[in-house]
Parts: structure tokens; C-alpha cells; sequence
């Protein structure tokens, strides 16, 4: 099974469909043409074994915003696995934004956290994601990401990343960093700074290494 939210834009009040997985997704009070969700853990995440699906399908013009309530930690698992998938499909005019909280990984887990994203033009989506490499004190276990994004047919981001010990170490990669931090924008582009990169077609990606999640400043941008 997934954790759902399918929203489509409605001229009275836009409709908004929930289904429950590994988090419970639950509708906020929202202004009109927004549709606030929040999403809240329905047991322990994240353990060896746990395969979470998020699955979100947006139509017409009006905006998704993702809360979520809480951080979520992956736990040692002893030799196991778990997997994060993120399904994003957007139409007719349609955006999302969501600001996730820190994903931490902690000692000895190992975890394939993947991004699928299809846009048709005229939608937009601003996504951050913080990566925290181990709890205070550790050195972080192993996470491997992988970001696909469409613009209509066209690829519009393809990126990997191995932040497995052994490799994220190199100055190409994390340095003496242990959190990354970035905001990903679909169909617009940021303005340029020197943490942004501007991806070829509609998007940017504006990205920090730091040493402490809370010292970064990447920040929400209007759309």
C-alpha cells in the first residue's frame, strides 16, 4: 500500500482524497485555493523492513502544501534495509510545496530514499529535502538518493548520490560536512545566488553542506 493525497481544484471547495499508509496524512484548515495536509507518522519509522510509499496527484489550479509535524529518524538495523519512495505527479496549473523537516540517518541503518516528480507546464513544485548524517555523536549509516523529474516529456533533473560512509567523505561529495541541505524548484527557477544552481531547463536547485542542520538559511520562496 501507499500513504496517498490526491487533490483536484474545485470552484466551490477543492476536493481532497487521504489514504493511510506508514503516515496518516490529515487536511488543515488552508485559505482558499490551498490545500494544507499534514503528514504524521501512523507507527515507528523508520525500521528495517519499512517500505514507504508517498504517492501525490494535484489537478487544476490550485496548491498542495505538505506539512510535516515531525523529523524522521532511520534506526540501526542490523543489517537490514529500508526504502523512502516519493511519487509527484501535477497537472492542469496545478503546485506543490513542501518543506520537509530533517531526515536523519542514524548509525548503522541503510536506506534507498528516491524522488519521481511529472509536471505538465503552467505547474510548479518547490520541494526541500534535509539530510542529517547520524544523531549527535554518530558517524550516520548509510543513505543512497536518487531525483527524477519531467517537465511535460522532457528530463528535467536526474541525480544520484551515495552518501554511504566510506564515499560521501570526499570534498566532491560532503567534505567534513554531515547534513545536506537543499530546496529544489520545478517549473520556475530561484533567483541566483551563490548556493543555486540553475538546472537547464524551468527549476533551480539551491544547496548547503553544513555541520549542524540549524545553520542553514535556505528559505521558502512565494511562488
Amino acid at each position: 500500500m501507499s500513504t496517498r493525497i490526491d487533490v483536484t481544484a474545485d470552484p466551490v471547495r477543492d476536493r481532497c482524497l487521504l489514504t493511510t499508509d506508514h503516515l496518516s496524512p490529515r487536511r488543515l484548515h488552508g485559505p482558499p485555493g490551498v490545500v494544507r495536509v499534514a503528514l504524521v507518522a501512523a507507527g515507528a519509522l523508520l525500521l528495517a523492513g519499512d517500505e514507504v510509499r508517498i504517492e501525490i496527484a494535484v489537478s487544476g489550479p490550485t496548491r498542495l502544501e505538505i506539512v510535516e509535524t515531525a523529523g524522521t529518524v532511520a534506526y540501526a538495523m542490523r543489517g537490514g534495509s529500508a526504502r523512502w519512495d516519493v511519487d509527484i505527479r501535477l497537472t492542469d496549473g496545478a503546485s506543490l510545496q513542501w518543506y520537509a523537516e530533517p531526515f536523519v540517518v542514524s548509525a548503522d541503518a541503510d536506506v534507498t530514499r528516491t524522488t519521481t516528480a511529472r509536471l505538465e507546464t503552467g505547474c510548479t513544485a518547490q520541494l526541500r529535502e534535509s539530510l542529517v548524517l547520524g544523531r549527535y555523536g554518530e558517524v550516520g549509516g548509510t543513505l543512497r538518493t536518487a531525483t527524477r523529474a519531467w517537465l511535460d516529456d522532457d528530463l528535467l533533473l536526474a541525480e544520484d548520490l551515495d552518501l554511504s560512509p566510506e564515499t560521501r567523505s570526499g570534498w566532491a561529495i560532503l567534505g567534513p560536512a554531515r547534513c545536506l541541505d537543499t530546496v529544489t524548484t520545478l517549473g520556475f527557477r530561484l533567483p541566483d545566488t551563490p548556493h543555486t544552481l540553475q538546472l537547464e531547463g524551468s527549476g533551480s536547485i539551491a544547496r548547503q553542506l553544513l555541520h549542524e542542520q540549524h545553520e542553514s538559511d535556505l528559505v521558502q520562496t512565494p511562488v
